[in-house]
């Protein structure tokens, strides 16, 4: 284990800023594709319509259904003041957690369209609040509150692709598999998969299903100097009973994204837990014990999905592959191009 892979800085990266992606690629299979195989250390500039290609024989492919709820809402305060409001995650039925930007105090209301109303109960270090949500003064359940948000509320595109979100978000920033209701940012390795490709895919390949509620601290920088003092943040996830039965098995497994690995790994170490709360951080001093091969997008510098990325291939190696990325002009993060490490 080397030093540098242990300090934040290491992660660092220069991104020339026409390499971030606002828009998805069209279609959606035609986003570029960076392979590495690390067996014969060699690189390959291909496109996500020859991802099957690539694909070893016997693998077996995990993929996350999480759907991307319209987390971010906009209302105002009693006394007129703007309010934007993002959905986190459920703390339980009633609480949500949730970032708002706009000054409030505990007990501050907050009114939307369609009647909806937030209280904040609780303000949190970290800057996330704790609210719920009535409409009537009726309490309503998180199962409740999503219909009445599909309404009024908005794609919460992240915060690096600088525009208002639009009807192609709704479509576009959702996989085509995308099917449990919960997440704040997609899982984005997913979105490069049309509906042919991922019927063929499944047809030819064993799958299954996990499910991984994606949270807005996947966006958040690590901003301690040793990674390892990063408190790394938790998300929900579900394995499904085929998901639990494929890694229990001895397949070789191919993770279709960051949260998908997150998920497999966050089970394996936890056999007992098939759903609850994971907060696995994944580095070179905690590599990956069931997922053999990844699929991913480019990522944010200093960021805990980069180091994932590491956990696969050593920190030297990806910044080789990154540099070759930038190098041959891959368009970088949740709408950019993908990379599959073999």
């Amino acid at each position: 284990m080397n030093q540098q892979e242990l300090l934040t800085a290491s992660y660092d990266f220069e991104l020339p800023s026409k390499l971030i992606a606002t828009h998805p690629a069209h279609p959606r299979d035609h986003a570029k594709l960076l392979v590495y195989n690390r067996q014969t250390q060699e690189i390959t500039h291909a496109h996500f319509y020859d991802f099957e290609k690539f694909l070893p024989k016997n693998v077996a492919l995990i993929f996350n259904n999480t759907k991307v709820i319209k987390a971010r809402l906009f209302g105002h305060k009693a006394s007129g003041g703007k309010i934007e409001l993002l959905i986190n995650r459920a703390v339980n039925a009633n609480e949500v957690n949730v970032y708002i930007r706009g000054k409030v105090k505990e007990g501050t209301p907050i009114f939307f369209d369609a009647d909806l109303e937030a209280r904040v109960k609780e303000l949190h270090e970290d800057g996330s609040r704790v609210v719920e949500f009535f409409v009537e003064n009726k309490l309503l359940r998180f199962e409740e509150l999503l219909p009445i948000i599909e309404q009024i509320g908005h794609v919460p595109l992240p915060p690096y692709i600088q525009r208002e979100d639009n009807k192609e978000d709704e479509n576009e920033y959702q996989s085509v598999f995308a099917k449990e209701e919960g997440a704040v940012a997609a899982p984005t390795a997913s979105l490069h998969f049309t509906e042919e490709q991922h019927k063929r895919v499944t047809q030819n390949y064993k799958h299954a299903y996990v499910t991984l509620h994606v949270g807005s601290g996947t966006f958040k920088p690590v901003e301690a100097e040793i990674i390892t003092d990063h408190p790394m943040h938790s998300e929900y996830y579900d394995i499904s009973k085929e998901a639990k039965e494929l890694l229990d098995s001895d397949a070789k497994i191919l993770s279709v994204g960051t949260t998908s690995t997150r998920t497999v790994e966050f089970y394996v170490r936890h056999k007992e837990q098939t759903h609850g709360e994971a907060n696995l951080f994944l580095h070179p001093n905690n590599k990956p014990l069931r997922v053999n091969h990844l699929l991913t997008n480019f990522h944010l510098p200093k960021s805990t999905l980069l180091m994932l990325v590491a956990s696969f291939v050593g920190l030297e190696k990806a910044q080789e592959l990154y540099k070759s990325a930038i190098e041959n002009e891959y368009r970088f993060y949740s709408y950019g191009d993908a990379m599959l490490i073999l």
